[in-house]
């Protein structure tokens, strides 16, 4: 009795397995394969960043009395060739900078008190990043496509970190060494003939950092981390203008 089910089983089995096999797999959608930038196209284009914060007397959560200001400055110039239709590789370059002084501000938590005076962090970081691009035509549309890069990056960083509230001034300086690959989709949206508007998102990505310190140009110290990144960031969205040639 029970070889005969082992039997039929397995017969049923194998017919389902050869059916499926006959049959063409389609889950509703056909290729499109129509050509939204060609083959030997030359793109370049970048994004630039600039943003700066001042504080009086501000209070955030528990911090009190916060009196900052500071600014950041970031721009990422692209150029990226189209060896094939609809994909291309390239090399992008970032550079971004970063300045940060506290005059003063208070931490009230319980009977805890914290006080921070004449802070003052100035640092800035920069990568060489290997691209790959690969383009998707929203049907027969010529103007919109969706985009996936893939991105490989080297880079590193310098920041100096001073503190001077105490009866004399502590000094840190900071090198930094960074490589990651990550995926950032987009979406791409043609002004006119040549220039187009990108928008892209930071999703996927593996990051390691290595930070060596030295204090006061006696104590040294380390910081290595490593992060795998498998969520969108909203916070990561980024727009950019580039040209076609």
């Amino acid at each position: 009795m029970l070889r005969q089910r082992i039997l039929t089983l397995t017969i049923l089995f194998t017919s389902l397995v050869a059916s499926a096999t006959a049959q063409r797999y389609d889950r509703g959608f056909e290729r499109n394969p129509s050509t939204f930038i060609e083959k030997g196209t030359w793109m370049v284009g970048g994004t630039v960043a600039y943003s700066t914060h001042r504080n009086d007397n501000y209070r955030f959560i528990i911090v009190d009395d916060i009196n900052s200001n500071g600014y950041r400055l970031a721009f990422s110039p692209v150029f990226c060739y189209m060896v094939r239709d609809n994909m291309g590789v390239g090399m992008r370059f970032s550079y971004g900078r970063n300045l940060l002084k506290v005059d003063s501000a208070s931490v009230s938590f319980d009977e805890i008190n914290i006080n921070v005076k004449d802070y003052y962090s100035l640092s800035h970081d920069y990568s060489m990043i290997a691209i790959y691009r690969n383009y998707i035509p929203l049907g027969d549309s010529k103007r919109f496509a969706l985009y996936n890069e893939v991105q490989f990056s080297l880079g590193g960083g310098q920041a100096k970190l001073i503190d001077g509230h105490g009866a004399s001034i502590i000094g840190t300086y900071e090198k930094t060494k960074l490589a990651s690959i990550g995926l950032s989709p987009g979406m791409i949206a043609f002004v006119n003939d040549r220039l187009a508007v990108e928008l892209n998102v930071g999703m996927l990505g593996l990051k390691y950092a290595q930070t060596d310190q030295i204090h006061n140009q006696v104590a040294t110290g380390s910081r290595r981390a490593s992060q795998i990144n498998f969520k969108v960031n909203i916070l990561a969205i980024g727009f950019g203008m580039a040209y076609y040639l």
